[in-house]
């Protein structure tokens, strides 16, 4: 009886619905209190890890734009800020205004967190054990859908606003 009780339990939680607790672990905000990936149910999330003194930095604009543009139609773009590449400022504090004062960032920000490696952040361990994806540079981007599936993966130079990304997240939007 116990056997069959698990299996069941395993089939009804496999899907992308079912909670996860790594990924949804929480992340620390860089504003102060958590974020946590259950926080976004119900809507598609862009996860990017970010650095201040990377050649993508540039990229934040666009996060930004993505985030303006789709938000109020069900996008969440998350920025995890990592040094796991010897790219970030020292503290989230100087991660914080740097963003503010060059790019104006409004969209959800965590605290200095590691992608990779023994350290990894939950969610980057989960991501890697399901599904096999690692961050190899900063500003890779992982598209989680509403039901709390991974869609889609992306490398550093795929660009934010480019037409494979944008094709991905209005497929994604609930």
């Amino acid at each position: 009886m116990l056997k069959i009780l698990a299996i069941t339990l395993t089939l009804v939680a496999a899907p992308g619905l079912a909670a996860s607790p790594s990924r949804d672990a929480p992340f620390v905000n860089i504003d102060g209190g958590t974020l946590s990936l259950a926080d976004y149910r119900g809507q598609a999330v862009l996860v990017v890890n970010t650095a201040s003194q990377c050649a993508f930095t540039r990229q934040y604009s666009a996060l930004q734009t993505l985030w303006e543009t789709y938000r109020d139609r069900g996008l969440v773009v998350l920025a995890v800020p990592s040094d796991d590449f010897a790219q970030e400022l020292d503290s989230a504090a100087e991660v914080k205004e740097f963003c503010e004062v060059n790019y104006n960032l409004t969209l959800p920000m965590t605290d200095i967190t590691h992608v990779r490696g023994s350290d990894a952040h939950p969610f980057y361990a989960w991501l890697a054990e399901q599904v096999g994806f690692v961050p190899r540079w900063n500003f890779n981007k992982v598209l989680i859908g509403p039901d709390g599936a991974v869609l889609a993966t992306f490398g550093s130079p795929q660009g934010p606003l480019g037409p494979k990304m944008i094709q991905q997240i209005e497929q994604a939007l609930p």
